[in-house]
């Protein structure tokens, strides 16, 4: 009797371990596993694919996000909010590291749930630097070091093995030397409970999680992200300030020209609308490059000679150039590196100085090319209104005349009861001032004051 009652006791437990089973197999059958990389630096670009992943997971079903970071690092504040991003989701997250999760990596790996890495990765490292690999000062290590612990205790990892990612005075022994910061191989982090266990591809995680028949959605970059990656790197963005400087440069030098400015409208919504999208460039920043803009033009037509209107204008021009191309909140530049600013104003007046310097050089022969003119937005000029050819300009060298309009730098003399186009080389000449012709170029004479004779 006693026996048949212990082998009911041991059939039921039999049966219900294989339900159990059964209930498990069911459950991870079928499951919805989003993949995508980090691949790239950790930047902009990043932080936009991880944001949109992360929704289409979501859209898709998924329960659980696997992240492939294969990454040296990039900038700590794109890091910080893909970590946040990972913290707060309600999906399962697998970090799988194929094979490096350098620096900004590290912190986003210690962010999943679980890891995996390959034989042969590594993770750590993850030190505050700048472009040229220099150690930033205290402040920033202080700021990543809470970071990493943060994340750590979040995930019920060691905090001071998240800590000598950064620190190099955190003391592990049996880790690394003193003086040095950590930075863990895949046997040592198995070993040490950072990391899962070793495996040699998604399909091996697939094997360790039981996922015997996952249904894997994978992210697929579209032309909108690749035209906007594109129009972010540094070398475009110098490329449009160059032609956004150039075409105002153009557009006030040259009476009559609308193209120069339709080139510069175009670069200028080129270079704002994908750091906008990126959420690096804000509104206030837009609004500065306009408000620098708008005085520029002032001090241009409106107010004689150039003084504070026009340094306000191109100081406003250019830091919200620069700062768009920086993140930021309202002037909280932390915690972005000091180079990366100084970077941003660099490629800014460099573009600019190139800009002007080829305007200069190459401005007439562009103006002359048959090409340009037929894009030239120019007023019909009737002989009747007192127009004449430009082939007769030539009669008009040192001739006198008077400003009919005032030239800020370019308007309208009359010379001999007759209206030219007129470009004052004094920079400004007031309405009624006598002037004489010192030389002439295409439609335009180009005229200087005469002494201090005016008309009244």
């Amino acid at each position: 009797m006693k026996q048949l009652l212990r082998f009911k006791r041991q059939m039921l437990l039999c049966l219900i371990f294989l339900m159990g089973l059964l209930h498990v197999g069911a459950a991870q059958q079928g499951s919805n596993v989003y993949h995508f990389n980090l691949s790239e630096e950790i930047g902009p670009a990043a932080w936009r694919k991880t944001d949109r992943a992360f929704l289409e997971a979501k859209e898709s079903g998924a329960t659980i996000m696997l992240i492939e970071i294969n990454t040296y690092g990039g900038m700590l504040n794109y890091a910080d909010s893909i970590r946040t991003k990972i913290l707060n989701t309600p999906l399962k997250t697998i970090g799988f590291i194929n094979h490096n999760a350098a620096s900004a990596g590290a912190l986003i790996a210690i962010a999943c749930d679980k890891i995996y890495m390959v034989k042969g990765a590594s993770m750590g490292a993850a030190s505050v630097v700048n472009p040229q690999g220099e150690i930033m000062p205290e402040k920033y290590q202080s700021y990543m070091r809470s970071l990493m612990r943060a994340t750590a205790e979040a995930k019920g990892r060691d905090p001071k093995v998240a800590e000598a990612f950064v620190d190099p005075d955190v003391v592990l022994p049996q880790l690394k030397e003193p003086g040095k910061v950590l930075t863990l191989t895949t046997a040592e982090a198995v070993k040490i409970g950072l990391a899962t266990s070793e495996v040699t591809d998604l399909k091996d995680i697939f094997v360790k999680e039981r996922l015997t028949s996952p249904i894997v959605h994978r992210y697929q970059a579209t032309w909108i992200d690749q035209v906007i990656n594109f129009l972010i790197n540094p070398a475009v963005s110098g490329v449009l300030i160059l032609l956004i400087i150039g075409g105002i440069y153009f557009e006030m030098q040259t009476p009559g020209i609308g193209f120069a400015l339709v080139i510069a409208i175009i670069a200028a919504s080129l270079f704002f609308a994908p750091l906008y999208i990126q959420g690096l460039a804000d509104n206030w920043e837009i609004a500065l490059f306009v408000i620098g803009l708008i005085l520029l033009l002032l001090e241009v037509f409106v107010i004689p000679g150039f003084g504070v209107a026009g340094i306000l204008g191109i100081i406003a021009l250019v830091c919200g150039l620069a700062f768009s191309m920086v993140p930021n909140e309202q002037f909280n530049f932390l915690p972005v590196e000091p180079n990366q600013i100084m970077t941003s104003f660099i490629i800014v007046i460099v573009s600019t100085i190139a800009s002007i310097i080829l305007s200069v050089i190459f401005g007439k022969s562009i103006l002359k090319s048959s090409a340009f003119k037929r894009l030239v937005l120019a007023d019909e000029q009737q002989s009747g209104l007192g127009y004449v050819s430009s082939v007769k300009l030539t009669d008009l060298i040192n001739k006198e005349g008077i400003a009919k309009t005032a030239l800020r730098p370019s308007g309208k003399v009359e010379i001999e009861g007759k209206w030219y186009d007129a470009v004052a080389l004094d920079g400004f000449v007031e309405k009624d001032t006598i002037v004489y012709v010192e030389k002439h170029e295409n439609y335009n004479l180009f005229v200087r004051k005469k002494a201090d004779d005016k008309v009244y």
